[in-house]
């Protein structure tokens, strides 16, 4: 997973994010300041920025400017209107997300960002299970296990928001699409088919009244 700089001064906001990218596996430094970009980037070495453009000191723009490129930033930002979400893709943000948010929205749009620029995961071990998220391939115990697409996807699902509880209409949402009709029962035929061929019965927790959660913690 990825090693990412928050820059974020709202800490309540900040301490959320963190929390939620660690959940699934990924690595936060938080900084509350414009001044502490730079020296952040400059001890430390990150895959990817998450940058408000309103903060102490130094806003994004000028932030993103001096770093030049070389490391991937999405804007976090309450400015949501044409003009800054231009000036911001023109000054060589990768993304642009408008707050308020949906953390869900967000880890996908880190992934997304992290497969252009070759930081995503590429494979995800749990016990006897192997997934190949590079080659849409799943192994038990290192044998080659069968999945239809849509049972993969739900798989790619869990995996990269694994340990946060997923509504079975997130699920049809991410795995079919925004224009999926079906019924939600449709999530647990193919919860308990993967939960079968990989013995993830226990791993794959029901979530009373919700949905699912794939849980991947020491």
């Amino acid at each position: 997973m990825a090693h990412i700089l928050i820059v974020e001064d709202d800490k309540p906001i900040n301490k959320l994010i963190k929390k939620n990218l660690e959940l699934v596996g990924h690595t936060c430094v938080s900084v509350y300041d414009g001044d502490a970009v730079i020296p952040a980037l400059e001890s430390t070495a990150f895959d990817l920025m998450l940058l408000d453009i309103m903060l102490p000191n130094r806003d994004g723009f000028e932030i993103i400017q001096d770093i030049k490129g070389q490391i991937p930033v999405i804007f976090l930002t309450a400015r949501g209107a044409v003009h800054d979400r231009v000036i911001g893709l023109r000054h060589g943000a990768d993304d642009y997300i408008v707050k308020p948010f949906d953390m869900l929205e967000l880890t996908a749009r880190i992934e997304s960002v992290l497969r252009r620029t070759q930081k995503s995961e590429k494979a995800f071990k749990l016990g006897d299970v192997t997934a190949d998220l590079a080659g849409r391939q799943v192994y038990y115990r290192g044998s080659l296990v069968d999945f239809t697409p849509q049972e993969y996807a739900l798989i790619e699902a869990l995996i990269q928001n694994r340990n946060i509880a997923l509504s079975r209409d997130k699920l049809l949402e991410i795995a079919w699409g925004y224009d999926y009709g079906g019924d939600t029962r449709t999530v647990d035929v193919h919860i308990h088919n993967i939960r079968k061929k990989l013995r993830w019965e226990k791993v794959i927790k029901t979530v009373y009244k919700l949905g699912y959660r794939l849980e991947d913690k020491p």
